[in-house]
C-alpha cells in the first residue's frame, strides 16, 4: 500500500494553531524563528555584532584608522527529539462509528498531550536558560497589596535595559491573576450593552503589557518528559514571567508525519507516525527581556 505523507499540510497547519492553542503560542512565533537558520540539522548559530563608541573629531590632523567593530557567535544546539506513533484496526474505527479515527486520534493527542508538553518546555526551559545566564528569580511572596509595585519594578528593570516597551506579555498563573483584580490600582469600568448593565472585571492589559493567564500546572520549574509530560519532583510554582518574545528561539522542525493504511506490514492496522525536531533557546544577550517571579 502506498505510504501517504501528510508532514507539509501537517506541519503548516499545526503552525497556524500555535498562535491559539498553545499559551505560550507568541513565544513559538518569535521574530527570531525567521532570522536564524538551523545549519546542519541541529546547530544555530547566532551572530552578535559590537561597536564602539564615537570620538571627539579632529579638522587640523588626520589620525590613525583601526577596526572598530566585532562579531561574535552564540551557538545553540537542538537536541530535543520527540515521537508518537498509534496503531488503529479498522473495526474500532467502524465499530466506533468513526469516533477512533486517525483524524480524531490526532486531534485529541494534539490538545492533550502534546500541545500541553510544549508549553511545559517552553517553560521550563526558559527558566532553566534564563538561571544558566545568571538571571536571578524574584521570590516576592505576591499579594493584591503589593502585585502591581513588583510588576513595576520588573518593567523598571526591562526600561533600563531598552528592551522594547511593546509586545511584553506577563504570564501568570490564574492565582495571581485573581489578584491583579483584587488590588487596589484596577480601574473597573460599567459596560452598558444591549440595555443591561455590567460589572467588566476582565483584566486583559496592564499599562502596555498583555496579560496571559496559564493554569498552574504548566508554569513550573521541572517536567519529567520521560512519556508526555509530567510535574518534576523538585518542582517549584512560577507565579508570572514578563517577557519579550524577541529573549527567545523557539525553533521547530517537523521532519516527518505520516500514516500507512492496513497492510500486511501493519498487520491490516492503520499505522500512524510522527516525529520532531525541536528546542526553546533563550538570547544571552537579550537575557534582561525575561523576569520570573518563583516561589521560594
Amino acid at each position: 500500500m502506498p505510504v501517504v505523507n501528510y508532514a507539509e499540510q501537517y506541519s503548516r497547519a499545526l503552525s497556524q494553531n500555535f498562535p491559539y492553542v498553545l499559551n505560550f503560542g507568541k513565544l513559538y512565533q518569535t521574530p527570531n524563528n525567521s532570522l536564524y537558520k538551523i545549519i546542519d540539522s541541529k546547530t544555530i548559530k547566532i551572530p552578535s555584532i559590537k561597536t564602539t563608541g564615537r570620538t571627539d573629531g579632529n579638522r587640523d590632523t588626520i589620525t590613525g584608522f583601526s577596526r572598530n567593530v566585532d562579531n561574535d557567535w552564540e551557538t545553540k544546539t537542538l537536541t530535543r527529539h520527540r515521537e508518537w506513533d498509534t496503531l488503529l484496526h479498522p473495526q474500532d474505527v467502524n465499530q466506533s462509528n468513526m469516533v477512533l479515527s486517525i483524524q480524531n486520534a490526532t486531534k485529541v493527542f494534539n490538545e492533550t498531550q502534546k500541545f500541553p508538553e510544549m508549553d511545559a518546555y517552553c517553560i521550563s526551559k526558559i527558566h532553566s536558560d534564563s538561571v544558566e545566564a545568571g538571571v536571578t528569580d524574584d521570590n516576592t511572596v505576591l499579594t493584591a497589596e503589593n502585585i502591581f509595585d513588583t510588576f513595576d519594578e520588573y518593567m523598571k528593570e526591562m526600561d533600563e535595559a531598552r528592551v522594547p516597551q511593546t509586545g511584553r506579555i506577563l504570564y501568570v498563573t490564574p492565582t495571581v491573576k485573581a489578584l491583579i483584580k483584587k488590588a487596589k490600582d484596577v480601574v473597573k469600568t460599567i459596560n452598558i450593552g444591549g440595555g443591561a448593565t455590567a460589572l467588566n472585571r476582565n483584566i486583559s492589559r496592564i499599562d502596555e503589557v498583555e496579560i496571559r493567564s496559564v493554569p498552574s500546572d504548566l508554569m513550573k520549574t521541572v517536567y519529567n518528559f520521560t512519556k508526555g509530560w509530567a510535574i518534576g519532583d523538585t518542582a517549584k510554582q512560577i507565579n508570572m514571567l514578563l517577557i519579550h518574545p524577541v529573549a527567545v528561539y523557539t525553533p521547530v522542525s517537523y521532519s516527518f508525519a505520516s500514516m500507512e493504511t492496513p497492510s500486511a506490514h501493519t498487520k491490516g492496522k492503520y499505522l500512524y507516525y510522527e516525529e520532531s525536531f525541536e528546542d526553546i533557546f533563550i538570547l544571552n544577550n537579550k537575557k534582561k527581556a525575561i523576569k520570573f517571579n518563583v516561589e521560594k
